[in-house]
C-alpha cells in the first residue's frame, strides 16, 4: 500500500504528576481505541495543579498522514512562590521512524489570549525499551497564577523518507510533571553521588596537567559541569559490557565518558585496546565542508556558501564507523535507554584572522578558502607562513553555534541531526583533561595513549584541505587532514543522570563504577 494514501492513527493522551502515573498514549494504523471514560483528571506536584480542560484523561483522536491532535491543560500556581515545572515522556516506548511524530507545546496568560510557542516543533524521542525523554526543560507559573497549555501532537508524511516500518511500529508513554528547584545543581548531585569533591575554576591550562589535579568546574549549556583534570586513577566506569573513563560531569547530570576497552588499562597503558578502529575522519579532505560531523553538500560537490558547507546533511566517515559501533554494541544490546541525548559540539563557528592572528584567514568557511574554526581561535595563534600555540588559552564547553550542537530529539540545546546519541571528545575537552598548549607533551594525564593519536570532534582550519584536531601520541594538542587513515576512534557517550544514580563502586580500575 502506498504511504501517500490515507491512514489514520488513534491515540490516547494523558499528563500524570511526579507523584500519579494517570492514562498512557498509544498509536496504532486503522485500530479505535474504544469508549473513554470522563472523569477528574486534576493532578497534584507539591507547588502546582494540573488539569485537563476538557475534564477527561485523554483524546481519542484519527489522523491523517499531515493532521495534527491538540490536547489542552492548565498548570495552576497553588504555592507560595513562583513555581517551575519539568516535563517528561514517561516509560516511554516509540519505534516510529524518526521524524514521522513530533510535538509543539503552546502556553498562554488567559484562555482565550493568543497562545506563544513554549516548546517549537520536536521529533517525539525513539526509544524500543521503555525509557523517560525530556518534554519541555521548565514550564515556569507565577504564584497565584493559571497558564493554560496545548500540546499539539503531528503525525508526518516525511516525503525523502521510506515510512513502511511505520506499518508495524509502537507509540505507548505515560507523562509526568515534576517541580524544579532552582537552587539544585543537577551536575553536583552527580557529584555526590559519585562521592567526589570539585576543586573549583580554574583560568590556567597553558602549562599540562602532570600530576593527580582532581576534579574542576566549568559552565556548559546546560550548567555548572564537572571535569577530570591530570593522571586521575577514580575515573573509571564500566558500562555495557566495555571499560571507559569520565571525561565529565554534565550541567543537566549526565556523566560525559569516552571508551577505554574492553578491559580496565591503567593511564598511560600502551595498547590498541583502547580504541574500536584506526581510520579517516572523512576519506575526502578538499573542501571546508569536510570538517563537519555532518556537512552538505551531499557526495563530491564543492560547497559555495558557509551555510551550505555547514548543512547537515551527509555523514562524515568517522560518524558512520561510530553510529555503527554504537548501534551493534549499545542501541542492539538494550543499553541505549540509559544514554542521555546531551549536545556534542563540532564548532566551526569561524572567529576571523582578527581573533586568530592568521593574516591569510579568509573568514569564509566554504569550498578551498583558507579558514580557521573555533578551537583555532582558542588555541592557536600566526601569520600568514606558521601558526604557534596561543598562551592564555580557555577551553570552553559550551557550543558557539546551535547548528554545532549535535543531538538525537532535542532541537532546543541542539540540532537533532544525529541518529544515534554519540560523538567524540573534543579539543577544549582534551586541554581541559590536561593536554596543556596546542603541541605540548603529557605522558602523565588520563587520555595519554602511546599507541595511537585520536581524533577529535573540533574542526581546525581549512587551508586548501580540511583539518581537525586530534590527541598526538605524546598526548599534546595537534592537528591532521581529515583524510589520514592512522587516526583511532574512541565513542563518547553521555550516561543519563537517572542512571547514575543507581551506580556503585569508587571509580577505580580495580572497582569502576557500574551497576
Amino acid at each position: 500500500m502506498n504511504l501517500k494514501t490515507k491512514r489514520m492513527i488513534c491515540m490516547l493522551i494523558a499528563i500524570a504528576s511526579v507523584l500519579t502515573i494517570v492514562g498512557s498514549v498509544s498509536y496504532a494504523y486503522f485500530t479505535a481505541m474504544g469508549e473513554i471514560t470522563p472523569m477528574d483528571a486534576t493532578l497534584n506536584t507539591a507547588a502546582v495543579s494540573v488539569k485537563f480542560s476538557d475534564n477527561d484523561l485523554g483524546l481519542n483522536a484519527v489522523l491523517n498522514f499531515g493532521e495534527s491532535v491538540t490536547k489542552k491543560f492548565t498548570i495552576e500556581n497553588t504555592g507560595t512562590a513562583d513555581a517551575s515545572v519539568k516535563m517528561f515522556f514517561e516509560q516511554m516506548i516509540n519505534t516510529y521512524t524518526k521524524g514521522s511524530l513530533t510535538y509543539t507545546l503552546f502556553y498562554s496568560e488567559t484562555e482565550d489570549g493568543a497562545y506563544t510557542e513554549v516548546v517549537s516543533k520536536t521529533n517525539i524521542p525513539q526509544s524500543e525499551r521503555a525509557s523517560k525523554k525530556i518534554l519541555a526543560n521548565s514550564l515556569t507559573v507565577p504564584v497565584g497564577k493559571t497558564y493554560y497549555y496545548e500540546l499539539v501532537v503531528t503525525l508526518n508524511y516525511l516525503s525523502d523518507v521510506n515510512q513502511d516500518a511505520d506499518l508495524n511500529a509502537i507509540f505507548n508513554t505515560k507523562f509526568k510533571v515534576e517541580d524544579i528547584n532552582y537552587e539544585i545543581n543537577y551536575g553536583l548531585e552527580t557529584l555526590k553521588h559519585l562521592n567526589v569533591t570539585s576543586n573549583g575554576s580554574r583560568t590556567n591550562f597553558d602549562d599540562p596537567a602532570i600530576t593527580d589535579e582532581g576534579i574542576f568546574e566549568m559552565e556548559d549549556d546546560y550548567g555548572t559541569s564537572y571535569y577530570y583534570r591530570g593522571a586521575v586513577t577514580n575515573n573509571y566506569v564500566k558500562f555495557a559490557g566495555f571499560y571507559w573513563r569520565i571525561v565529565r560531569i554534565n550541567g543537566d547530570g549526565s556523566l560525559r565518558i569516552i571508551y577505554d576497552g574492553t578491559e580496565a588499562h591503567a593511564n598511560g597503558t600502551n595498547s590498541s585496546n583502547r580504541f574500536i578502529k584506526i581510520g579517516r575522519y572523512n576519506t575526502s579532505r578538499n573542501d571546508s565542508k569536510y570538517v563537519g560531523w555532518m556537512y552538505g553538500p551531499a557526495g563530491t560537490d564543492s560547497s559555495t556558501s558557509k551555510e551550505q558547507a555547514q548543512t547537515n546533511i551527509e555523514n562524515s566517515t568517522i560518524k558512520g564507523v561510530v553510529d555503527e559501533w554504537y548501534k551493534t554494541n549499545i542501541e542492539n544490546l538494550g543499553y541505549g535507554s540509559v544514554v542521555s541525548d546531551t549536545l556534542f559540539c563540532n564548532d566551526r563557528s569561524i572567529p576571523g584572522k582578527e581573533a586568530t592572528g592568521w593574516s591569510i584567514d579568509s573568514g569564509l568557511g566554504y569550498g578551498t578558502n583558507i579558514t580557521a574554526y573555533g578551537a583555532f581561535g582558542r588555541f592557536i595563534t600566526g601569520n600568514s607562513n606558521y601558526v604557534t600555540a596561543r598562551t592564555g588559552i580557555l577551553p570552553t564547553f559550551k557550543c558557539p553555534q546551535k547548528n554545532d550542537a549535535f543531538t538525537v530529539n532535542d532541537i532546543n540545546k541542539g540540532n537533532g541531526a544525529l541518529t544515534y546519541p554519540v560523538g567524540l571528545i573534543t579539543a577544549d575537552e582534551i586541554v581541559a583533561a590536561g593536554s596543556g598548549m596546542y603541541e605540548t607533551t603529557n605522558s602523565k594525564y588520563y587520555l595519554y595513549n602511546p599507541s595511537a593519536w585520536y581524533w577529535s570532534l573540533s574542526p581546525y582550519s581549512c587551508n586548501g584541505f580540511a583539518v581537525v584536531f586530534y590527541l598526538y601520541t605524546d598526548g599534546g594538542l595537534n592537528d591532521a587532514y581529515v583524510s589520514s587513515a592512522s587516526g583511532a576512534v574512541a565513542p563518547v557517550v553521555n550516561l543519563s543522570a537517572e542512571y547514575i544514580k543507581t551506580l556503585k563502586g569508587t571509580g577505580t580500575m580495580t572497582d569502576p563504577y557500574q551497576t
